[in-house]
């Protein structure tokens, strides 16, 4: 662009509305629907777990973890190494949790190794 070219003005778009994009649009890469709640692990609960989980590391058993939230559960994964499948898992699923409880404790084989309300029992089977 010259010194010598003129700078062409646009007009702006109406209020609350943006080029090509309506005033609902929100989120990432303007998505406008809503997901929902996301179910995750309290500060409380996390700190349960990771005081398990850091037990475990200090005697040499595992060596990595993965957390996952979804709309329906959250899940700490405990893995032996990284690039293997995670021996067991540690899922909150607050849809469950009037039933059999939101905490439950996975095996590798799928195998539900504990189940309850309360996370400290639930978690004392890992130890």
């Amino acid at each position: 662009m010259s010194s010598t070219e003129p700078i062409a003005f646009r007009p702006r778009a109406a209020k609350g509305m943006t080029a090509g994009r309506s005033s609902t649009s929100s989120g990432v890469n303007g998505c406008a629907c809503d997901h929902g709640p996301t179910a995750a692990f309290s500060r409380h609960e996390l700190n349960a777990i990771l005081a398990v989980y850091g037990r475990k590391v200090a005697a040499g058993e595992w060596r990595d973890y993965a957390i996952n939230f979804s709309a329906d559960k959250a899940v700490f994964s405990i893995f032996r190494r990284a690039s293997e499948c995670p021996l067991f898992t540690v899922e909150k699923c607050p849809g469950l949790a009037r039933r059999q409880g939101a905490f439950s404790v996975v095996a590798l084989s799928g195998l539900i190794l504990k189940r309850g309300h309360e996370l400290d029992r639930v978690l004392a089977v890992l130890e």
